[in-house]
C-alpha cells in the first residue's frame, strides 16, 4: 500500500490482518519505488495513492507499469473528476477508488481484482499448453467474428476493419470482450461491474465510464466508433452500420 497518510494507513492494517494478507507500506513515491523494485515480480497487489510527497502517483504508476503489465493496481486518491480517473487508468490502474472509501469495499475490489488476475493467468497457462497442440490456423482462429470485427481470446488481439486496436489493457480488452461478445445487447454500469471487474455494484459507475473512454479513443485510431452509448441505460457494441456502409 502506498499512502503517505498514516492513519488511512493504521486503518488499513487491520483490516488486512484480518484478511491475513501480507502487507508492506511506502509513504512517498520514491519509497514506493525502492521497495517495488526489490522484489518486482512478488506482488500480487498494489494500492496507489495519487497525491503522494516525493514522486507523485501517476509518476509511480508509469514506472510500475513500465517494469510490470500485470500486477493489479488501485489507485486511490480525493481526486474526484473525470479527466483525473481517465489520466489514472490511461497510466495502467485496474481500478479507481476515491477518497472518503469504506474499508470493506476496498478489500471487496482487491479480492474481486486479484481474483480475476489469477483467472487470467490460468487462461493464459491452459492456452499455452493447448496452444502447442495446434496448428497455426487453429491458433489464428478468431472467438468473435462479425465480417468487419474481430478478437482473439487466447492472443487478447482485437481488429477492427482489419487493423489491430493498439495498446489495450487487460480491462479494456475484457470490457470490448463482454460487450462485443452480444452485439447490440445494451449493458448497464452495473452489469459491466459484475462480468468485467467481477463485484457487486458499489456506486463507482464512472470507473467504467473512464473505461470506456478510454477505450473508444484506442478504436477510434484505426476505424469508426462501434461502441454507442444508451442514455440512461448503458453501452453496447454495434457495428451493423459500419458493415453496412462498407459493403
Amino acid at each position: 500500500m502506498i499512502e503517505d497518510n498514516k492513519s488511512v494507513s493504521e486503518m488499513m492494517s487491520m483490516f488486512f490482518q484480518k484478511e491475513n494478507w501480507d502487507v508492506t507500506f511506502a509513504y512517498d513515491g520514491n519509497e514506493a519505488m525502492d521497495k517495488f523494485n526489490a522484489a518486482a515480480d512478488e506482488w500480487d497487489m498494489i494500492t496507489l495513492d495519487l497525491n503522494l510527497p516525493g514522486k507523485d502517483g501517476m509518476e509511480v504508476a508509469k514506472e510500475i507499469r513500465n517494469v510490470s503489465k500485470t500486477v493489479p493496481l488501485i489507485m486511490l486518491t480525493a481526486r474526484d473528476s473525470e479527466s483525473d480517473q481517465v489520466l489514472g487508468l490511461e497510466f495502467g490502474a485496474d481500478d479507481y477508488v476515491t477518497k472518503p472509501f469504506s474499508p470493506i469495499t476496498l478489500i471487496a475490489r482487491i479480492k474481486a481484482i486479484h481474483r480475476r488476475s489469477e483467472n487470467i493467468a490460468e487462461e493464459a497457462s491452459k492456452n499455452s499448453v493447448n496452444n502447442s497442440n495446434e496448428t497455426e490456423d487453429d491458433y489464428n482462429q478468431f472467438d468473435i467474428d462479425t465480417g468487419f470485427f474481430q478478437l482473439n481470446a487466447d492472443t487478447r488481439e482485437a481488429y477492427l476493419g482489419g487493423k489491430e486496436i493498439p495498446d489495450l489493457t487487460p480491462k479494456e480488452f475484457d470490457l470490448l470482450k463482454t460487450l462485443a461478445s452480444k452485439p447490440k445487447r445494451v449493458f448497464s454500469r452495473e452489469q459491466l461491474l459484475e462480468q468485467v471487474w467481477d463485484y457487486d455494484y458499489f456506486g463507482e459507475e464512472r470507473t467504467v465510464d473512464a473505461h470506456i473512454k478510454k477505450l473508444r479513443q484506442k478504436i477510434e485510431k484505426v476505424g469508426p466508433q462501434v461502441i454507442e452509448t444508451v442514455w440512461g441505460v448503458g453501452y453496447k457494441f454495434d457495428d451493423s452500420e459500419v458493415k453496412a456502409n462498407k459493403e
